[in-house]
């Protein structure tokens, strides 16, 4: 048989998300764990939070040191 359905027509259950190898948690914890998981995997890869080295020495060659001013704090990312 192809496609994963049973002799009967019905769909084969599913491998599961998660599964469960210690304690005895209820519907809502299940949920709540389920929700967590599925958002981080969706979240995709972080950024760094920082600046690379190589941003700030480019800068500094440029001679785009932050200054003082109106809209510093946007200069000021790189």
């Amino acid at each position: 048989m192809t496609g994963g359905a049973s002799g009967d027509g019905t769909p084969a259950p599913a491998e599961p998300l998660l599964s469960v190898v210690k304690g005895n948690p209820d519907a809502e914890e299940l949920a709540a764990l389920t929700a967590v998981v599925l958002s981080l995997a969706a979240a995709g890869p972080e950024r760094p939070s920082e600046p690379a080295a190589r941003t700030w020495v480019r800068r500094h060659q440029l001679r785009l040191a932050p200054t003082p001013g109106p809209g510093a704090w946007r200069r000021s990312r790189g």
